[in-house]
C-alpha cells in the first residue's frame, strides 16, 4: 500500500525525502501505474521507463517556475502523479478525468498540450528566449525527448537554432532503446555506437573513480573534470553530431539511479548554453512483463497480474476492426502487384502491417517519426514507376501538409494515403482526434477522398485507389467492423466506380447521407424510424471527392428534407461539400442538417460516448430526423451541431 505517494500534492514536497524514500515513492508510482493500466487501455510501457527521470528533474528543478517540456506526452503518467493529481489518478483516459497526455487546464506543470512527436526542443527554446526578453534570465528550460523522437526534422532545425542563439536549455535525451515500431534510420546506428563503446563508456567511469578519489576537490573541480570528460568523449565520437550543432553533449547516463541522475542534472543545471544529456532508460523498468516485450506493454489491454511471480494473463479480443481489414486488403495487393510499396512512420504496429513487413520487406519502408519525409519519399517512388501505399494516422499526417501539396497533388503522382484513426480515437483525445483530413485533403487539385462504410467498401476501396492515376486518400477510424450494411444488403453491393455513391434505400419522407463508418449508425436509424411509420432513403457516399452530384442532387431535391452525417470536422468537411454542390447547381432544397464535430476540441473519452453525446449515433441521428419531418422550410440551411 503506498504511503509516501498520497503525501506528495505538489513537486515541493519530494525536497524533505530522503534517498530511501524518494526510491520507495518511485516503487509507488509503479505500482500506482500497473493499477490503472490493468484495468484499461492506457500508455504503460514508457511511462515505467521515466520514473527515476521525472523524480530527479523535480528535485532538481523548481518548475513551478523554470520550464519543461515533454515530447510526446504520453510519458506523462509519473508527473501527473507528484504534481498534485494522485488523487485523481484513477481517472485518467476517462470522459471527464485527468487526460492521458499533458494538460493545461489540468496544472500549471503543464505548459503544453503535446502529443505529435519531435516539438519539444523547438518549444523549450521558444520559451528560454522569450523568458529572456522577459527579464526572467533565471528560469531554466528543459524538454525531454525521446530517441524514436530525436529524427524528426524539427528536431534538428531547433537544434540547430539553439546552437547559433545560446540560451540556457537543457535537452533530456530519454533513449530507452525503444519506440512503438523499432527504431530505423543512421540516427538510432548513430545511438547505439554511442551507448554501446566500451572504451568510453570505460573511460568515463575510470574518470568518475578518479575524482572521488581525490581529496576536497568540491563540486567546482567535479563539474570541470565531468567537463572535461564528456568533452574528450564527444571529440572521441559519443556526442559529436550534437557538438557540431553547438550543443553541449553530457552522457550516456545510467537513468534508473537516483543519485546518478540528481547528481548530473545539478552538474549541467546551471551550465551556459543549449545542453544534451544523454539518459539511458529501460522502457518497461520496474515490471518484469513490460521489460521483456516493451512493445506489446506500449499499451496493452487490460490485464490481471499475478502478485507472487508477475504471470500476466492479458484479456485479448478477437473483434475485427477498420485497421485490420486495411492491413490485410493492403497485403493482398501486395501480392498481386509487386508495385506496390507501403510507408509508415514508426507505426507499424499501430496499423497492423507486421505481416506485410515479414512477408514483403523490400517493399516495406519504416521511415521513423517523419511524416513529410515519408510523403515526399513515396512521390519519389510513385516518379519511379511504384504504387506507393502510405498509411499514417489521419492527426499524424497533418504534419506532411506541404508535401501532400508540393510533392503528390502538384504532380498528380498515383500515391495512396491510408488514412487511420480518423474520426474520433476515443482516450487518447484531441491531441489524436483525427477530424480534420476531409477538410485538408478535398482542397488539392487532383486529389480523390474516398471513406468506406464497411469491410466491403474498405477492400474494394484499396484496390481501385491503386489502380487510379492520381493521388488517393482513403479514411477509416479506429472502430470495430460493423456488420449492420452486410447483413442487410448482403453482397449485393454497387462496385466501387469513380465518383459514384451508393443509394441503399428509398423513402420518401427524409434522406440521410451517411459517409464511412457512420453509415452503419445511419441505416439504424432509418430502420429504427421505419417501425415508427417515417421512410427516409439512405445514401453511402463513398466518395467526398469528387461528390456524385448527378445522384445526390437529384435525390437531395426530391426529399423534403437532408441529413448528412460524418465524423469530421463540419468546416470544410462532406456535409459543407454538398452544401457547395447545392449552391453551385442553384437548387432549392428543403431544410439541410449537418450532423458532425463542431469547431471545437472534442475531449477524450469512450468512442461510443462521444459519439453520442455530438448525435452520431444512431438515436441521435433518428432524434434529429424526427425533428425535421415536421419542418417546411424550403430553403437550404446548414445548421451546426452546437452553437
Amino acid at each position: 500500500m503506498s504511503t509516501i505517494l498520497p503525501t506528495i500534492e505538489s513537486p515541493h514536497d519530494l525536497q524533505g525525502l530522503s534517498p530511501d524514500e524518494l526510491e520507495n515513492l518511485a516503487t509507488e508510482m509503479r505500482q500506482a501505474l500497473c493499477q490503472v493500466a490493468a484495468s484499461r487501455t492506457a500508455h504503460f510501457a514508457s511511462n515505467l521507463g521515466v520514473v527515476e527521470l521525472c523524480l530527479a528533474l523535480h528535485r532538481v528543478f523548481d518548475f513551478s517556475k523554470d520550464r519543461l517540456i515533454w515530447d510526446t506526452g504520453h510519458q506523462i503518467y509519473p508527473h501527473k502523479l507528484i504534481t498534485g493529481r494522485y488523487n485523481r489518478f484513477d481517472t485518467i483516459r476517462t470522459r471527464g478525468g485527468l487526460m492521458g497526455f499533458p494538460n493545461p487546464s489540468e496544472s500549471p506543470y503543464d505548459l503544453f498540450m503535446t502529443g505529435h512527436a519531435g516539438c519539444s526542443v523547438s518549444a523549450a527554446l521558444g520559451l528560454a528566449s522569450g523568458d529572456s526578453l522577459q527579464g526572467h534570465d533565471d528560469r531554466h528550460s528543459v524538454a525531454v525527448i525521446g530517441d524514436g523522437a530525436l529524427p524528426s526534422g524539427i528536431v534538428f532545425e531547433a537544434l540547430n537554432n539553439a546552437g547559433f542563439l545560446k540560451k540556457r536549455l537543457i535537452i533530456i535525451l530519454n533513449d530507452n532503446r525503444m519506440s512503438i515500431c523499432p527504431r530505423v534510420g543512421a540516427l538510432a546506428e548513430y545511438l547505439d555506437v554511442v551507448r554501446t563503446n566500451p572504451w568510453y563508456r570505460g573511460l568515463r567511469d575510470k574518470a568518475g573513480n578518479l575524482i572521488k578519489g581525490v581529496p576536497m576537490v568540491g563540486e567546482s573541480m567535479e563539474r570541470m573534470l565531468v567537463n572535461v570528460k564528456d568533452s574528450l568523449k564527444a571529440t572521441l565520437h559519443g556526442g559529436m553530431l550534437f557538438e557540431a550543432l553547438g550543443v553541449r553533449y553530457f552522457g550516456p547516463v545510467e537513468g534508473h539511479t537516483l543519485p546518478n541522475l540528481i547528481r548530473y542534472l545539478e552538474l549541467v543545471k546551471d551550465e551556459e548554453g543549449p545542453i544534451l544529456l544523454h539518459v539511458l532508460t529501460e522502457k518497461g523498468h520496474g515490471f518484469k512483463p513490460a521489460e521483456d516485450d516493451p512493445v506489446f506493454f506500449h499499451t496493452p489491454a487490460p490485464f490481471e497480474c499475478d502478485d507472487d511471480d508477475c504471470i500476466v494473463a492479458v484479456k485479448k479480443s478477437s473483434v475485427r476492426g477498420y485497421t485490420d481489414a486495411a492491413s490485410a486488403a493492403i497485403a493482398d495487393c501486395m501480392k498481386n502487384d509487386d508495385r506496390v510499396t507501403v510507408m509508415t512512420a514508426a507505426m507499424c504496429q499501430g496499423n497492423k502491417l507486421e505481416a506485410v513487413r515479414e512477408e514483403y520487406p523490400d517493399r516495406f519502408f519504416d521511415v521513423g517519426i517523419c511524416e513529410s519525409h515519408a510523403v515526399a519519399f513515396a512521390a519519389g517512388q510513385a516518379k519511379a514507376g511504384c504504387r506507393p501505399i502510405v498509411d499514417i494516422y489521419s492527426t499524424f499526417l497533418q504534419r506532411s501538409y506541404d508535401q501532400i501539396f508540393q510533392e503528390v497533388c502538384l504532380q498528380n503522382l498515383p500515391v495512396v494515403f491510408m488514412l487511420d484513426r480518423a474520426g474520433l480515437t476515443g482516450p487518447d483525445g484531441p491531441t489524436h482526434h483525427g477530424v480534420f483530413d476531409l477538410g485538408y485533403m478535398r482542397l488539392f487539385p487532383n486529389m480523390t477522398v474516398l471513406a468506406p462504410a464497411d469491410e466491403h467498401d474498405l477492400k474494394s476501396m484499396v484496390a481501385w485507389a491503386l489502380s487510379h492515376d492520381g493521388p488517393v486518400a482513403i479514411r477509416y477510424p479506429k472502430a470495430v467492423l460493423e456488420p449492420g450494411l452486410s447483413n442487410r444488403f448482403g453482397e449485393d453491393r454497387l462496385p466501387v466506380t469513380m465518383g459514384q455513391c451508393e443509394p441503399l434505400i428509398d423513402g420518401p419522407d427524409g434522406l440521410i447521407i451517411g459517409c464511412g463508418s457512420l453509415a452503419g449508425s445511419c441505416l439504424a436509424a432509418v430502420e429504427e424510424l421505419q417501425k415508427e411509420g417515417l421512410n427516409v432513403g439512405l445514401i453511402n457516399a463513398r466518395f467526398i471527392k469528387p461528390l456524385d452530384k448527378d445522384t445526390l442532387l437529384k435525390r437531395i431535391q426530391m426529399s423534403p428534407w437532408v441529413v448528412s452525417v460524418e465524423e469530421n470536422t463540419l468546416q470544410a468537411g462532406f456535409g459543407s461539400a454538398i452544401l457547395e454542390a447545392i449552391h453551385d447547381a442553384a437548387l432549392q432544397t428543403g431544410p439541410i442538417r449537418r450532423l458532425g464535430i463542431p469547431d471545437q476540441f472534442i475531449e477524450h473519452g469512450d468512442r461510443a460516448d462521444l459519439l453520442s453525446s455530438l448525435t452520431l449515433d444512431a438515436s441521435g441521428i433518428a432524434n434529429v430526423c424526427r425533428e425535421l419531418s415536421g419542418q417546411t422550410a424550403t430553403a437550404a440551411v446548414a445548421a451546426p451541431l452546437q452553437d
